[in-house]
């Protein structure tokens, strides 16, 4: 199936499309990175039945592996790079109840775009995610509707007002991955004190929006120069960096797993490295614009570049290239955060924080590779195995024989300008718009099945045998 940029399909036709399968898919002469089981070089990879049937060097001549399927298809991928599906654990998707800025249909066809199989779905929605009932109900529309992988992340508290736990237990028994208040910060110390203590019994981790209330109350931009160029008030670092604080010394006294959501500074990325160092259960995540933007991104782009935490000076941005680089950060998560275009042309101090990610996440990260940042395997571990171990999903993050085929085509030599009116999503709130970048998801696929391939791509290099 093939859906190109922009194209109006509907969704009936993207479900026949992507069911129907042929048994045996070979994908010939990639490079397949996977970090998890340390391979990077080139691999044939067999598919059959919706699963890695096998991997080798070379599975030559192919006709051998065309007995006992109807057909098989053969995909030449030379010069082409094979990953595991990517893992996003930072994801907006809006349902249920602002299908105005996103539905499961555009969300999940944009993370397929963007090369992920596996997302995370954060539970502020209205109503939010903070009792069993709304949570079944999200469940059987993901199964009708979503494209990939879907997991639903919980509140931490009802309403997320941060005056009482919402029912973790009976959320965890409906499929809950993890618990946040993403887009609001427990501000009520005992109150994460016993959120840890639940989260840690029911064997998932509770993901923190770090941010001191007080601090931050009425801010929009940095605090600083920006700020003060824009006559807005600002938000302080120390906003993020208290909680941060905070929450590293319950995680230790808990032994709770802690996963700090979308860091942005230098002195928080310097408090996870010494709780590592001590053994704290704590992972975290950095999002793209974060890395590869600084505050200065907002005197272009407007509110196309506001976001909660905002953009940091230059030494922070810095701090967390280092950070990917030596280990302290886990995971790249996108904190795809649509919202619908008149809401983002309202003025500054008006336009709701947040912008979308899925579709630009995969080449700002391989664009760390091309500058000598990253080497191609960690870039690759930050948006598979890493978000993967992160949270402890039982799958997804690696490829290997018996697994789901989740799995993208990545061609690392495509060179193209990021246009927001050419996205999958139904957002068009991204401060990349007009950069050129280089790596893209070709194909995409879940559970064996493919989701989006590219015409591009298919031309010549896809054989029925």
């Amino acid at each position: 199936m093939c859906a190109g940029p922009g194209s109006a399909i509907s969704f009936t036709e993207l479900r026949v499309a992507v069911s129907l399968g042929v048994e045996k898919l070979l994908f010939a002469n990639g490079f397949l990175v996977d970090p998890a089981s340390g391979t990077a070089g080139k691999r044939d990879l067999l598919v059959q039945g919706g699963r890695v049937q096998l991997i080798g060097h070379s599975l030559e001549p192919f006709s051998q592996w065309k007995q006992g399927a109807e057909n098989l298809w053969i995909y030449d991928l030379r010069g082409m790079y094979l990953f595991p599906g990517l893992v996003d654990i930072h994801t907006h998707l809006r349902v249920p109840g602002q299908e105005h800025k996103e539905t499961i249909l555009t969300g999940t066809l944009a993370a397929a775009a963007g090369g992920f199989t596996t997302i995370l779905a954060m539970p502020n929605t209205r109503p939010c995610l903070d009792r069993g009932s709304v949570l079944r109900s999200l469940k059987k529309r993901l199964a009708r509707e979503a494209l990939v992988r879907v997991h639903p992340v919980a509140a931490i508290t009802k309403g997320q007002k941060g005056r009482g736990l919402a029912p973790l237990d009976e959320l965890r028994s409906e499929g809950a991955v993890a618990f946040s208040d993403d887009g609001s910060p427990v501000a009520d110390a005992r109150l994460m004190r016993h959120a840890l203590h639940a989260a840690r019994e029911l064997g998932c981790p509770v993901i923190s929006h770090c941010e001191d209330p007080a601090l931050a109350s009425g801010g929009v931009l940095q605090e600083g120069p920006l700020a003060e160029r824009f006559g807005v008030p600002g938000i302080p670092s120390a906003a993020e960096e208290v909680m941060v604080a905070r929450d590293l010394c319950l995680a230790a006294e808990t032994g709770s797993r802690l996963h700090l959501a979308h860091l942005s500074t230098e002195r928080s990325l310097c408090m996870v490295r010494m709780a590592k160092d001590r053994a704290v259960p704590v992972t975290v995540e950095v999002a793209p614009h974060h890395f590869a933007l600084n505050e200065d991104a907002v005197l272009r782009s407007g509110s196309n570049a506001k976001m909660n935490p905002p953009l940091r000076p230059e030494k922070d941005r810095k701090a967390l290239l280092e950070g990917l680089k030596d280990g302290t950060v886990d995971a790249v998560a996108s904190d795809h955060a649509p919202h619908h275009p008149d809401e983002k042309a309202r003025p500054i101090t008006e336009a709701p924080f947040g912008v979308i990610g899925l579709e630009t996440t995969l080449p700002l990260v391989l664009s760390l590779v091309d500058q000598g940042a990253l080497t191609i395997q960690r870039a690759v571990e930050l948006l598979t195995i890493g978000p993967s171990r992160a949270i402890g999903l039982s799958a997804g993050g690696t490829l290997g024989t018996g697994q789901a085929a989740d799995l993208v085509v990545v061609d690392r030599e495509r060179t193209y300008r990021v246009d927001v009116h050419s996205f999958r999503s139904k957002a068009r709130n991204c401060p990349f718009d007009g950069w050129t970048v280089q790596g893209k998801a070709v194909l995409t696929m879940v559970d064996g099945k493919v989701v989006i391939e590219e015409q591009d791509f298919l031309e010549g290099r896809k054989t029925l045998l």
